[in-house]
């Protein structure tokens, strides 16, 4: 009988999140950017999501999604040291969006552009929303989304 030792697997690193922001010092806006996640797992896709917008927005300790949008999974989500706080609204109408909030900075709304969405539309729906006065029309402003402070 021969055994066979099998090399432990280094960790997967995730890829950088695709990510579109409007330019800093623009004004108020409804909406912040937009966000093309890979797949619809949240634990997945929202570590490499904070650590690209961390620069900007610091620490963000909570998240609002839809549930719709997104697979089953947590309410939390352990980041190293600091835990997330992951909020799932059902039918709110702002399906296609995300709400990040940091404590001391304010608030990031992203629009979220679907995990299977051709890329060609994706790139444009992501120009669109990172553009200054692109981000506040109605085909990438959710309904009920108010103005709200961007850092400086």
């Amino acid at each position: 009988m021969t055994t066979t030792s099998v090399p432990p697997t280094a960790p997967q690193r995730s890829l950088p999140a695709r990510l579109a922001v409007l330019p800093q010092g623009t004004g108020l806006h409804r909406i912040d950017g937009a966000w093309w996640p890979r797949t619809r797992h949240l634990a997945t896709e929202l570590p490499p999501l904070l650590d690209a917008l961390a620069p900007r927005w610091g620490r963000i300790t909570r998240v609002t999604v839809d549930n719709s949008m997104w697979d089953t999974g947590p309410h939390r989500l352990a980041l190293g040291r600091r835990v997330i706080h992951i909020s799932r609204s059902i039918g709110m109408g702002h399906r296609h969006s995300v709400c990040l909030l940091a404590l001391g900075t304010g608030r990031c709304d992203l629009l979220v552009v679907a995990p299977d969405t051709p890329a060609d539309q994706a790139v444009r729906i992501m120009a669109n929303a990172s553009r200054a006065g692109g981000g506040t029309g109605a085909q990438t402003s959710p309904a009920g989304y108010g103005p709200h402070r961007l850092p400086a």
